[in-house]
């Protein structure tokens, strides 16, 4: 039987099985790839949809602070509810890198609500 491909698996990765690049066959993999996707995207980068993304470059170098760590709170769920609609953000944790106090680490706990299941995960990314 034919293996089911949904999306292209984020960060790229070669493929072990003759595609170009490495694909998800399960439905957390490609919610997962999707998620980082439209977060790393940055707004007006994307032809055809230029306002697919989210701004999250611009706090590159803005203080680490409750006021930096709200709107990039407000970024992400943004972003999420317009472009994944069957996602829902249970909690966005903001935290000062201990190592580094240039970076932030994000975790994003969230729900994915299919017709009949639901699916909690956690993505984390470094700012």
């Amino acid at each position: 039987m034919a293996k089911n491909y949904i999306n292209i698996a984020f960060p790229f990765q070669s493929s072990d099985n003759g595609f170009f690049l490495k694909m998800n066959d399960t439905s957390a993999d490609a919610i997962k790839s999707d998620l980082m996707f439209l977060l790393l995207t940055p707004s007006g980068s994307r032809y055809y949809n230029p306002e697919f993304g989210c701004n999250l470059l611009k706090f590159i170098f803005e203080p680490n602070d409750g006021l930096t760590f709200s709107q990039i709170e407000d970024e992400i769920s943004t972003a999420v509810k317009r472009y994944l609609p069957k996602l829902t953000i249970n909690k966005v944790d903001i935290v000062e890198s201990t190592e580094n106090g240039h970076l932030a680490t994000v975790t994003i706990k969230y729900t994915l609500t299919d017709d009949v299941f639901t699916a909690q995960d956690i993505l984390t990314i470094n700012i």
